[in-house]
């Protein structure tokens, strides 16, 4: 079986598996709910920033981080956000092991 070949199997397990079809269904249960679909964009523009200020080794804005966790903690008030954080979290992972495993293979010609 050739890269390509491989790479098309895996793409298939993916759009198969459990966590992809979990996170395609609260997302699309996301849409039904306006209001906690907001505050999740809201929350992630402020997590976003905070990371892109820590990467770039700035100092963090207390504000920014206040704001930030009372985002979250009115968030988790709502059962499907708290499903929506977890059923991410576990596709995040699901992604970042197998780009491990691929980065990995080739590690000895990356140094």
């Amino acid at each position: 079986m050739n890269v390509y070949d491989t790479a098309n199997k895996l793409a298939h397990e993916l759009k198969t598996s459990e966590e992809y079809l979990n996170y395609k269904r609260i997302k699309q249960e996301l849409d039904q709910n306006p209001e906690v679909k907001e505050k999740i964009k809201q929350f992630e523009e402020k997590r976003y920033a905070v990371q892109l200020e820590a990467l770039k080794g700035e100092e963090q804005e207390k504000v920014k981080l206040e704001e930030m966790q009372k985002i979250y903690i009115e968030l988790m008030q709502y059962d499907l956000a708290k499903s929506y954080f977890d059923i991410e979290l576990k596709f995040n992972v699901l992604i970042a092991d197998v780009n491990k495993i691929i980065a990995e293979s080739v590690q000895d010609v990356l140094k």
